[in-house]
């Protein structure tokens, strides 16, 4: 009997649009080669302290023009809605402890949030590190809202979203997204033609 094809790990941060993009391809690209997705929202901020780098957009005056032009370009040539955030770049921590309580619990729920979150920061211009903004979300997917609040303060949520991320840096994940497959890794939404080559080929 043959065995299943391994998943592919997928890290982002819900502040990264190019992760937003990414995240509107991947589980549909996976799915044409038999593979599913891991997900694992990871907080930029706590990697660029650990490895001294800076937000795109927070960088010299040039590139921050630069990356700004590339976001919707991007965009438009994948042929996802985007809408530049008033507020960027923001902390994330609230919707990536909601995707992880979600996930323990109902992992297609914690996927269906995670399209809503991101979509609601970077097309309807959504404050989503606002627990209220995150509550709202989540209770729209069908989430309990009262269970979700209390568990975005739990302890426990809160050690497995540090976790996750000190396991990311671990794996060498340094920026978001990042997708791994079989132990290849690859960088950047602009990354998906390589991607979708390597699981049609096996790997080049």
């Amino acid at each position: 009997m043959t065995e299943p094809a391994a998943p592919i790990d997928f890290y982002f941060d819900f502040s990264s649009p190019y992760g937003y993009l990414l995240s509107e391809r991947i589980d549909e690209l996976a799915a044409r080669f038999g593979r599913r997705v891991h997900w694992h929202p990871i907080l930029l901020g706590v990697v660029f302290q650990a490895t001294g780098s800076v937000p795109l957009t927070l960088q010299t005056s040039a590139k921050a023009a630069y990356w700004r032009l590339d976001f919707e370009r991007s965009a438009r040539f994948m042929g996802v809605p985007y809408r530049h955030p008033t507020h960027f770049p923001l902390p994330t921590q609230n919707a990536a402890r909601a995707f992880y309580w979600l996930h323990g619990q109902d992992c297609a729920l914690a996927r269906r949030f995670a399209h809503a979150a991101y979509r609601a920061l970077f097309v309807e211009d959504r404050d989503i590190s606002a627990p209220q903004t995150v509550l709202e979300i989540a209770t729209d997917a069908g989430v309990d809202r009262s269970s979700l609040e209390s568990a975005l303060q739990s302890p426990e949520i809160k050690a497995r979203l540090k976790d996750e991320v000190d396991n990311a840096m671990k794996a060498g994940i340094f920026g978001s997204p990042h997708v791994i497959i079989d132990g290849e890794a690859f960088f950047g939404a602009d990354r998906l033609p390589q991607i979708e080559k390597w699981l049609e080929t096996g790997g080049f």
